[in-house]
């Protein structure tokens, strides 16, 4: 025969770490609730936001990437400090990605006849989307939102 004390304390703690553990869960909260604070738990996804610039007024004070001037139509300017290469597709359309290759983390070294070049393995991408043309990269380059001002200054968003 069971010990009854034995078998009511084991309920009450059961039930004490079950409450803890959905308080904790509760805590967490769901996809896209912000807490008390008003700030995102950030688990939610934010709707996907067009990176392509066009020109603006004003740059706001943003580090100054390069000049819509010195990013060929057609082709890009890679920004090996930043890590970045800045595309224009077309004309007056500007993109931005990560210079950085996925396939190893080589920065990509040429942009020409609309694709960007990583020398290291020979990857290829898109100029227009950042998307893998040519692998051994299965994905494409990380695009980064970036503002064009009217006096030809593109800098991040």
């Amino acid at each position: 025969m069971s010990d009854p004390t034995h078998t009511a304390r084991r309920t009450v703690l059961a039930a004490g770490a079950a409450a803890l553990a959905g308080g904790a869960l509760t805590a967490c909260g769901s996809d896209g609730e912000k807490s008390p604070e008003g700030q995102s738990n950030g688990s939610a996804s934010a709707p996907a936001a067009s990176t392509a610039a066009t020109p603006e007024s004003g740059s706001a004070g943003a580090q100054v990437l390069a000049k819509t001037a010195d990013v060929p139509k057609g082709g890009g300017t890679i920004l090996k400090e930043e890590k970045l290469v800045v595309t224009q597709p077309t004309a007056g359309s500007f993109r931005c990605f990560t210079a950085v290759c996925p396939h190893q983390g080589c920065l990509v070294n040429k942009v020409e006849n609309g694709s960007i070049d990583c020398s290291c393995h020979g990857s290829k991408f898109a100029i227009a989307d950042g998307a893998v043309t040519k692998g051994p990269s299965t994905k494409g380059l990380a695009e980064k939102k970036i503002k064009v001002a009217a006096d030809g200054n593109i800098s991040l968003a």
